[in-house]
């Protein structure tokens, strides 16, 4: 009852209602107490009526009036005269005045209040103007316990009417609830969860009927993630068929280039001129193929493994690279340059942090051999409180426009022509997991500049 959406509103109704007859109540018992007091005025006033007829009474006869009308005695002001009408022994001393004459709201709502508050039996003096300007003041004595009981019966019955018409109220509201908010809600739960066990069956997908205008936009806006999400798990089944068999097929290819390969290196030892002269470009055509082969085939291998972070000296790192790419270099006119400190010590995994540097600068070696001119590739690194920051530039013509656009894109951000991207994306990935980031610096005809950042921290705030 306390978790669900009818049963808060029903015990809010109920209390809200019930502070309403409370606030309702307060000026109600100083109404009673005031028509209470005012009654036994107009008792004493009839009772001194009997004198006004016969100026002598028995006192027997006196004792009943006085008895009847609830007071001690009477006092009537008649024409600036104060005259003792009725009379009888007064059990103890008077404890508090009140004139009813001139009292505001407020003082009648704070005497109510004390005298509900108030235990034991005291006797007051009431004063009030007569009924019908009988005189100019009417003044009694009386006791104030069955005034006190009375109220508190009267308080009794407003409160169990009170208690009563909330309940009935938050009953309603309750019945009106379910109605109107929680059965629509259960129905857009249940498409939910209709949705979650199977988001490839159509009839999962919400069809908005509600009448409430905020229970009906939340419906249209399932509708909309639904069918949103549903076409694109679809077209990411479709995009992984295509992706096992794309790699099905660079796996059977990489296999068949690599023996064409083979035989290519027989072909560059032939005697005929022209086939000398176009084995070399045979030869670089089928290694592009091969390499894009093994990129696809690395790129659609399971997500990295997280990275062991230990501290490495990145210049030892840099220097096994640079020598390991030098003896890939050949003939090029390409020289691959390393200023890193001797003494700088980053945190990172020493394998992911090499490959993150070999992909940024085998492709800026690569720009720069596919124009045919001299060029150099430089590899610096330096610290500050924050990071790590590793830094990879060239000579080279630049990224072209479409590079640019799609940087870090596989198959698609490629900087040379034949070119796929995934040496960006496989050290955009692995930076990641670093916790870090590649980023490009500038790019233009002066050459091209990515920075790698490896932050200290540990991701915490």
């Amino acid at each position: 009852m306390l978790n669900s959406l009818s049963g808060r509103f029903l015990i809010l109704t109920t209390i809200f209602v019930m502070l309403a007859e409370i606030l309702i109540f307060v000026p109600s018992i100083a109404r009673f107490r005031e028509d209470y007091l005012l009654a036994r005025l107009e008792r004493a006033q009839i009772a001194s009526l009997a004198l006004l007829a016969d100026d002598m009474l028995e006192t027997a006869l006196e004792a009943e009036l006085l008895e009847n009308a609830g007071v001690f005695n009477v006092v009537l002001r008649r024409d600036e005269m104060r005259q003792l009408m009725l009379s009888s022994p007064i059990p103890q001393p008077i404890d508090e005045t009140y004139d009813l004459r001139m009292a505001s709201p407020f003082v009648l709502i704070k005497d109510a209040m004390v005298r509900l508050v108030t235990p034991g039996n005291q006797v007051v003096r009431v004063i009030g103007a007569p009924v019908r300007e009988a005189g100019l003041l009417i003044e009694v004595t009386m006791e104030t316990a069955p005034l006190r009981m009375a109220m508190l019966d009267y308080g009794v019955r407003i409160l169990v009417l009170s208690a009563v018409i909330s309940v009935f109220t938050a009953l309603l509201l309750f019945v009106a609830v379910r109605a109107i908010l929680v059965k629509p809600i259960k129905v857009v739960v249940g498409y939910m969860q209709r949705y979650a066990a199977a988001p490839e069956d159509a009839r999962g997908i919400i069809h908005p009927s509600a009448g409430v205008t905020e229970l009906r936009e939340a419906e249209e806006a399932l509708l909309q993630l639904q069918t949103e999400l549903t076409q694109a798990l679809k077209q990411k089944e479709r995009l992984a068929q295509l992706g096992e068999a794309v790699a099905k097929v660079s796996h059977d290819l990489r296999n068949i280039l690599t023996s064409a390969q083979l035989f290519t290196d027989r072909i560059e030892m032939s005697e005929d001129p022209l086939v000398r002269r176009l084995a070399p470009k045979l030869v670089n055509s089928i290694t592009r193929a091969v390499s894009l082969c093994e990129g696809t085939l690395a790129f659609g291998r399971a997500e990295e493994p997280a990275p062991t972070l230990t501290m490495v000296n990145l210049c030892e790192v840099v220097d096994d690279l640079v020598e390991a790419e030098r003896v890939t270099l050949g003939d090029d006119k390409v020289v691959i340059v390393s200023e890193v400190p001797a003494d700088l010590v980053v945190r990172a995994d020493p394998e992911q942090i090499y490959r993150i540097v070999m992909n940024l600068a085998r492709n800026a070696r690569q720009a720069i051999t596919a124009t045919g001119n001299a060029g150099t590739v430089t590899i610096s690194a330096f610290e500050d409180s924050d990071a790590w920051w590793i830094s990879i530039s060239d000579t080279g013509p630049g990224l072209p426009k479409r590079a640019r656009e799609n940087l870090f894109t596989p198959f698609q951000g490629g900087a040379r022509k034949g070119g796929s991207g995934l040496g960006l994306a496989i050290a955009a990935e692995l930076s990641r997991g670093h916790g870090g980031s590649v980023s490009l610096r500038q790019t233009g005809p002066e050459g091209t500049i990515f920075d790698v950042c490896l932050p200290k921290g540990d991701g915490t705030i």
